[in-house]
């Protein structure tokens, strides 16, 4: 279950759902469903959130307990 992650993860950076939400530009109630479990997340934001948290997906989808650091590869 990846959605206690997302909440998890909001809380380490001290941020409020309505803090997150206007950094994302989404609409609070959509989020809540998504770290309540009442909807899906979209693979794209859970991109979007690892590379914001700077954790991996395995983390977020709760495949691993270590977050993970993202490698930030130069191109």
């Amino acid at each position: 279950m990846y959605y206690p992650r997302l909440r998890d993860l909001r809380e380490d950076k001290d941020l409020t759902q309505e803090e997150l939400v206007q950094l994302l530009g989404m609409h609070k109630t959509t989020y809540t469903n998504y770290e309540q479990g009442k909807r899906e997340i979209p693979f794209a934001l859970a991109i979007r959130l690892a590379e914001f948290y700077n954790v991996s997906l395995d983390y977020i989808a709760g495949f691993t307990n270590e977050p993970l650091p993202l490698n930030k590869h130069k191109k």
